[in-house]
């Protein structure tokens, strides 16, 4: 269930960091709603990565 939920966190991270790389390059939305998208993206994909690694096969 944590592997599940840390691979979810991880997928969604990836594409909060994408969303905020194509705003970004295509200047669509105000500066701040680009840079709160890469940070949250950012958060959730090492907190995804970090359940992934810390939780052990049982």
């Amino acid at each position: 269930m944590k592997r599940t939920f840390g691979a979810v966190l991880t997928v969604l991270g990836i594409i909060g960091i994408i969303y905020g790389g194509y705003s970004f390059i295509q200047h669509t939305g105000d500066t701040r709603s680009v840079w709160v998208a890469v940070i949250i993206g950012i958060i959730f994909f090492s907190s995804g990565i970090s359940l992934v690694r810390t939780t052990k096969d049982v």
